[in-house]
């Protein structure tokens, strides 16, 4: 029998065949399993361990108190309440409209509620929950804990709300908090601070709330939980509670405050008071103000619109923002910029006509008369404005600008606010520049009364009244005194060091100083100042708001209250150991005398004396009033 192993061959080559194909198809997926293996277990095995951790686990964030603000006696200007808000987080709610439409018919929500809560939106991310109500009451709370099941994605959260007990009194040099937008989100990214606001809603805005933001804000905590796959919490794997922010208390005196805001009321304008010492600020006041309650929880549009309209501007701050011609004030150091130069001498006697001619302009002194014969102490007692332009062009521009140099004037302060404006210290380099045109001889005269290009902040004419006040210590102005840990209470003094010290002999200071001490005894401000229990310096100053024609004579009648003239006035005293230093401006007030000095006067009374007519508490820091004597009872 034979066989054909030949055919039997050729069969079962198709099945080797297939059998290879087959062989092959699972190798290529097994290498592919092995591949993917590797991607997942090797390549990205931290990823993937990450995300199975985040699985297993939630992490809840802690949100600590944002640091408290206290004057210098310890009255609480800046603090946290509790309170509970209704809250919504619109990446939960599948149609935010009629959830909102329904929650109304719960809890009371107005129109400026849901305004606030679209802003607010616009500024957050849809996965955070932002207040559509706030401060709700307990009974609010209880109905709607109630009926919760019927809104997803709506809760009641505890907070704690920045609030501001003095109100409007102080507001601008406070500042407030409000929701951290985009833009504060890409600043601080920018900064490398942002994990840092994990939990965090609200951020510094202005004043000190913002320029202390790195202090105040609290440093968030967390609780990681171990939970099951239905999100049960099991148990607590790490926890780290969270750091209140630092607290400040402040070098102003709130009740001093107070008394210059009164004496301001329904005015504009702005004084800043000094303890020519330190540098502390004792009172800063610019007005009009504003409640910075209105900010924290997002402003609604009508308060807004009022604020930002206003043709008072109360959102203004005057005292670091706004530029000013300072006057006849800057008198008293454009006399030490020509003694210390030797362009006068403290003896030299100037025949004041009541004109000085530079070519065909003629510089007349503003009351329209001369003052006759005057040396530097008269000058600044009767306020010669004929002797300062003389002086301003003995001395020239660029000499004038390096001498104002020296006491901050057109160049910040380095005040602990942010804003601060440096004004212009006018000089030749700075006309072309800003200009394009050379310094003409007739723009000098100007200068030396504080007027022409001259633009200064307040808190620069303060400052440099302060540092004559000092003989010539140059001290930083500052509003924080002290920054505590409230957790430890460790205190850390703010630096109150001098800047520089201007050297000038005894004589000069003597005469300038004198010469302000005349002003408030026997010339411009005598009236104000009479029967004063204690030595005060004073200069007053009255700056021109537009320029009057040289042949034209100012009227108040003929012009507009907003053209008319700025009252101004600065003093120190007691003038043998200055306490105290201020600079007084009166927006289209007209003469320093009229409306500055008799601020200055109320301000110098309470802080020396006690003495107001607000009926505001006896300062601490004087000694206790004497009680009134006994009388002795006479026998009968």
């Amino acid at each position: 029998m034979q066989f054909d192993f030949q055919e039997k061959e050729e069969g079962l080559t198709p099945f080797r065949k297939r059998l290879l194909f087959a062989f092959g198809g699972v190798l290529v997926l097994f290498l592919v399993l092995v591949a993917r293996f590797a991607w997942l277990q090797i390549l990205n095995r931290d990823a993937y361990v990450e995300r199975a951790e985040r699985n297993r686990t939630v992490t809840v964030t802690t949100q600590g108190s944002r640091g408290l603000i206290f004057d210098r006696n310890g009255e609480a200007l800046a603090k946290n309440d509790l309170g509970y808000s209704l809250e919504i987080v619109p990446d939960q709610v599948q149609n935010l409209s009629r959830t909102i439409d329904e929650l109304s018919r719960v809890i009371p929500i107005t129109q400026s509620d849901r305004r606030r809560f679209r802003r607010l939106r616009e500024d957050l991310n849809r996965y955070d929950s932002i207040p559509i109500r706030l401060d709700l009451t307990d009974e609010e709370v209880a109905v709607f804990i109630a009926q919760k099941h019927r809104f997803p994605g709506v809760s009641v959260n505890q907070h704690e709300y920045r609030r501001y007990p003095a109100g409007s009194t102080g507001s601008h040099f406070l500042g407030y908090i409000g929701s951290i937008s985009q833009g504060d989100k890409r600043r601080l990214e920018s900064e490398g601070t942002l994990p840092l606001y994990e939990g965090i809603r609200q951020i510094g805005k202005v004043g000190l709330e913002r320029s202390y933001e790195n202090l105040l804000h609290s440093t968030p905590g967390f609780e990681t939980l171990e939970v099951t796959a239905s999100g049960r919490s099991v148990r607590t794997l790490e926890a780290k509670a969270p750091k209140p922010g630092k607290n400040l208390e402040l070098t102003i005196d709130m009740n001093l405050q107070r008394l210059v805001e009164k004496s301001l009321e329904g005015r504009e304008g702005v004084v800043i008071a000094i303890d020519p010492r330190t540098g502390g600020i004792l009172s800063f006041a610019s007005l009009p103000t504003y409640d910075p309650n209105l900010f924290p929880e997002g402003i609604d549009p009508e308060s807004w619109n009022e604020l930002s309209s206003s043709e008072r501007k109360p959102l203004f701050n005057r005292a670091v923002r706004g530029l000013y011609p300072i006057g006849s004030t800057y008198k008293p150091f454009m006399a030490l910029a020509g003694l210390a130069m030797n362009e006068t001498t403290v003896d030299y006697v100037f025949n004041d006509t009541g004109v000085f001619t530079v070519g065909k302009h003629r510089f007349r002194d503003l009351t329209g008369a001369g003052k006759g014969r005057v040396d530097v102490r008269k000058s600044i007692q009767v306020s010669s404005d004929v002797y300062y332009y003389w002086l301003s062009m003995q001395l020239g521009v660029d000499r004038i600008h390096d001498f104002m140099s020296l006491w901050g004037f057109g160049q910040k302060t380095g005040i602990d606010l942010v804003g601060e404006q440096a004004g212009v210290l006018p000089s030749r380099e700075w006309k072309e520049r800003r200009f394009g045109e050379p310094w003409y001889l007739g723009d000098t005269p100007s200068i030396g009364i504080g007027q022409g290009y001259n633009a200064f902040t307040i808190l620069q004419l303060a400052s440099a009244t302060a540092t004559l006040a000092s003989r010539g210590t140059v001290m930083t102005p500052h509003l924080v005194n002290r920054i505590v840990d409230p957790v430890t209470g460790e205190a850390t003094q703010v630096a109150a060091s001098p800047v520089r010290k201007i050297d000038l002999p005894r004589a000069y200071w003597n005469a300038v100083i004198g010469g302000m001490r005349d002003v408030t005894t026997k010339g411009t401000a005598r009236s104000v100042f009479k029967d004063v229990p204690y030595s005060v310096a004073g200069k007053t100053g009255t700056a021109q708001v537009i320029t009057i024609a040289q042949d034209d004579k100012y009227s108040e009648e003929k012009l507009e209250r907003r053209y008319h003239d700025h009252s101004l006035f600065i003093a120190f005293a007691p003038v043998e150991n200055p306490k105290i230093a201020l600079a007084v401006l009166v927006e289209n007030s007209g003469f320093g005398a009229k409306t500055a000095a008799p601020v200055a006067r109320e301000v110098l009374d309470y802080w020396l004396t006690g003495k107001n007519r607000f009926g505001l508490p006896y300062p601490k820091h004087l000694p206790p009033p004497r009680a009134a004597a006994t009388q002795p009872r006479k026998k009968s």
